[in-house]
């Protein structure tokens, strides 16, 4: 493929509409090689010479090097740089050296172990067989282990696989409760292997990182201590990151010595198709245009969604532009709740080239190696820059040309980032949040932990600083009891059944047909909000319409439908501070207004009222307790993307304690605002004048204004656009974080605006935006200011999903408010 002559062709269309704003062209790069660690065998050097290496790239050869010399290692480089070989030979090398050494390799997915079995076959592995466990001609044995495995084989894989590829939910709910059936695996379990590190983070990686831990223990148990090998994307904190995921002191390796080839990086923004509201064409379109565009040239290529909802959706607008070219059938959509045998067969079409385009989830992103892909489309930014970059290197593996489209969304982080291209192309990764001390996630571990083996009261090293209290709550209800160690006390129940580590809540859904199929599943954190009574479910290019949610049976029931809208969720929160926190003021150098009259006193016995903040903004970190509910949902429909009508969903609140960032401006730092000079905002007209820039400040100038802003619709647009950009600046989506906005809140005694984490217990978001708040704040200045339309939509303060309708919103006052604070900041 010619990425040049291929968008030359694009802007010469007639339908061509100035989508294009950027192009960046990522140069070819060389290959750095290093020698072959000598403490390899002769047996491996042999091996690799028959596949045709004859030498390590730089980091490769350091990594193993590293590894073999004893070191837990976490190798950082990019898409298809070979990471797999710096695990790979120190397991074949730990396997030729002694037959019984064992390795367990965990990937994020199932689609990701799938394919590393296949590539574990040119080293030698190979399957067991169920007659034999001496198979001829094979130098080790690989299986994967998941949920997918057939029962038949489970017993013959945990008594003689030398090497077991699985994922955490697999280790966490089907092998560490079941050790003593893995004795002798753990026995000699030499190498540990963590794959696409990156992706562990929030409630995911908290989760993970408490696996791991029982992980070792159960190793420990059984005399076993092995090393660990960890491989990543670049991130702002590979390092820390590792080290709080295994509880291990970490060797980086991030000298990438990878060849690369060319890659044209294009940002492409949907036109303008109503000026008044500077609403744009949808993007969703925008992508599968683009991804039929591809598939007619013959140009094998994947599209990359948020959600599974959108895939399904790009996959049937494609499919439209495709049926005349009878190219319909080369495309597919791939996310998780397909059943098992419906993702084997996609992923065999991928990889054998029957299929030209796949709109994928997330699940294809990792290091899956499709083959062959000359072009990447991302519909919409994925979150991090991390995840950016490895979609992007899903497409010329090796030294090919290729292509790399990132389209916006309608919201205001795309639309940031495809309007500020040098934010994913020039500035560092962001940093993974973990915490593995999570009071909620924590006492769930300790109590499958009991459950597989009895707690020493030393374990802290291991669980962390909060375990023993944790400890002493668990056994207050009644879970476990000491009797010189911590035992579990019903063995009957089965703890890590009720723990899913891949959100805050438990069991799946299953979604089922009229005639009792299982059609696919939804997490339990995702039901209420997506398979709701009324909610169009999208599954394979079909649509269904969801008749019932039955929650006490976890089932979803649904039929065919023949409708041409989909639906969103419409969810409100309310926040109560459960304790005051940790304080700083933004900028408390204003002097401190006149005195207010005296209020009168308490009556004897009622508590003060709080004191609102007396000048500035203040910021507090603390304790919040939400509660949230799916109040109604949105029909939207179709190809023009518009809402069509809504309608009202009586389901039950969810309320959680976890960490609130709250911003609490001050009466005097509202009043402030209509003084401003820096808003783009006119008294009377809502367009942008021009803006010039005095150097000597670094903040832009305008004529002054006199303006009424409305001051609950200001700050309920501040906390729409900071919710959706902060993933900006820490690792995470938007859906993790949640938000209120207030004109008078009872727990702070004034207006508020309060970003929370969406899990309980939290997970370090709000920690993390506390000390990044006046970045966050210019960046949604800068949002607001760009954007085209008069009142506010969706690429500024809008939310698709505010429970209130995006009801009131004052787009003007949003931002004569952030700029004003941002001159006191300057």
């Amino acid at each position: 493929m010619n990425p040049d002559r291929l968008l030359g062709e694009i802007r010469s269309r007639k339908d061509y509409a100035g989508q294009i704003l950027h192009v960046r062209e990522s140069p070819a790069r060389a290959a750095t090689f290093a020698d072959t660690p000598p403490e390899l065998r002769d047996t491996v050097r042999a091996l690799l010479d028959r596949l045709g290496i004859s030498r390590l790239y730089s980091h490769q050869a350091e990594a193993v090097a590293a590894v073999l010399a004893g070191d837990h290692v976490c190798t950082v480089s990019g898409t298809a740089s070979g990471k797999t070989l710096t695990y790979l030979l120190p397991i074949v090398n730990a396997l030729h050296e002694r037959g019984t050494s064992r390795a367990l390799l965990m990937y994020p997915t199932k689609a990701l172990a799938q394919d590393q079995l296949r590539k574990l076959t040119d080293f030698g592995a190979g399957t067991l067989r169920q007659e034999s466990t001496a198979d001829e001609g094979l130098a080790f044995t690989a299986e994967t282990y998941d949920g997918d495995t057939p029962s038949y084989r489970r017993r013959l894989i945990k008594r003689d696989a030398q090497v077991v590829l699985t994922n955490p939910d697999m280790l966490h709910v089907g092998i560490l409760p079941y050790h003593h059936t893995w004795s002798e695996f753990f026995r000699n379990l030499k190498y540990v292997v963590l794959d696409e590190v990156h992706t562990y983070r929030g409630i995911f990686g908290s989760h993970t990182a408490n696996v791991i831990r029982r992980l070792r223990r159960v190793a420990a148990h059984y005399g076993a201590d092995p090393k660990f090998i960890c491989c990543s994307a670049t991130i702002g904190n590979p390092d820390e990151l590792a080290a709080r995921l295994t509880g291990l002191p970490m060797r980086v390796v991030r000298d990438d010595g990878a060849p690369r080839g060319r890659k044209l990086i294009v940002f492409w923004n949907p036109p303008v198709v109503e000026k008044l509201t500077g609403k744009r064409r949808s993007g969703n379109l925008e992508a599968a245009d683009l991804l039929a565009t591809l598939v007619r040239r013959q140009i094998r290529n994947i599209t990359f969604t948020l959600a599974r909802s959108q895939a399904e959706l790009i996959l049937r607008y494609a499919r439209e532009h495709l049926e005349e070219d009878h190219l319909d059938d080369k495309i597919m959509a791939y996310r998780g709740g397909y059943l098992p045998a419906e993702r084997r067969e996609i992923e065999r079409r991928l990889f054998t080239g029957e299929l030209l385009g796949v709109a994928a989830t997330t699940a294809l992103e990792l290091g899956v190696d499709i083959g062959g892909l000359e072009a990447v489309i991302m519909a919409g930014y994925p979150g991090t820059i991390s995840s950016a970059w490895q979609q992007m290197g899903r497409a010329g593996r090796g030294q090919e040309d290729s292509l790399a489209v990132l389209v916006g969304l309608s919201g205001a982080l795309h639309q940031y980032v495809v309007n500020n291209p040098e934010y994913l192309l020039d500035a560092a990764s962001e940093r993974a949040v973990i915490d593995p001390e999570n009071p909620f996630i924590l006492a769930a571990h300790l109590l499958c932990a009991a459950y597989e083996l009895p707690i020493d009261d030393d374990e802290g090293s291991l669980f962390g600083d909060k375990t023993p209290q944790v400890l002493d709550i668990l056994s207050e209800g009644g879970y476990i009891a000491r009797r010189t160690r911590w035992y579990w006390l019903d063995p009957e129940i089965y703890p890590a059944r009720e723990v899913s580590i891949r959100s805050a809540s438990g069991t799946a859904y299953d979604i089922v047909t009229e005639k009792g199929d299982l059609l696919g599943t939804m997490d339990g954190s995702s039901a209420q909000r997506m398979i709701h009574k009324g909610a169009i479910y999208l599954h394979g290019g079909q649509t269904y319409l969801v008749q019932e949610l039955d929650l006490e049976t976890k089932i979803a029931r649904v039929k065919p439908a023949d409708v041409n809208y989909y639906t969103q969720p419409l969810v409100n929160s309310e926040v109560r501070q459960v304790e005051p926190g940790e304080r700083k003021q933004l900028f408390p150098d204003l002097p401190p207004p006149a005195p207010a009259p005296a209020e009168p006193a308490p009556s004897e016995g009622e508590p003060p009222a709080p004191e609102p903040p007396q000048d500035g903004v203040l910021l507090e970190l603390g304790p919040v307790s939400v509660r949230t509910r799916v109040v109604g949902f949105q029909k939207v429909r179709q190809t023009s993307e518009k809402t069509i009508g809504s309608e009202e969903l009586d389901l039950p609140t969810e309320e959680y304690e976890t960490m609130g960032l709250w911003l609490l401006p001050s009466l005097s730092a509202l009043q402030a605002a209509p003084a401003s000079e820096a808003s783009g905002c006119r008294a009377g007209a809502r367009t942008p004048p021009a803006v010039v820039t005095d150097h000597s400040s670094g903040v832009a100038q305008a004529p002054a204004l006199q303006q009424t802003i409305d001051i609950p619709g200001s700050l309920h647009a501040i906390e729409h656009v900071l919710i959706m950009l902060l993933p900006l600046f820490v690792a995470c989506d938007a859906h993790d974080v949640g938000g209120i906005s207030t004109a008078l809140h009872p727990d702070v005694g004034g207006p508020a605006i309060c970003l929370y984490d969406g899990y309980p217990g939290g997970v370090g978001l709000a920690e993390a935006a506390f000390d990044r708040v006046p970045e966050l704040m210019a960046a949604a200045a800068q949002t607001i200011r760009n954007c085209l339309c008069e009142a506010g939509c969706p690429a500024c303060v809008q939310q698709s999903t505010c429970g209130s309708m995006n009801r009131p919103l004052d787009k003007c006052g949003a931002l004569l408010l952030l700029d004003s604070w941002l001159q006191r900041l300057a």
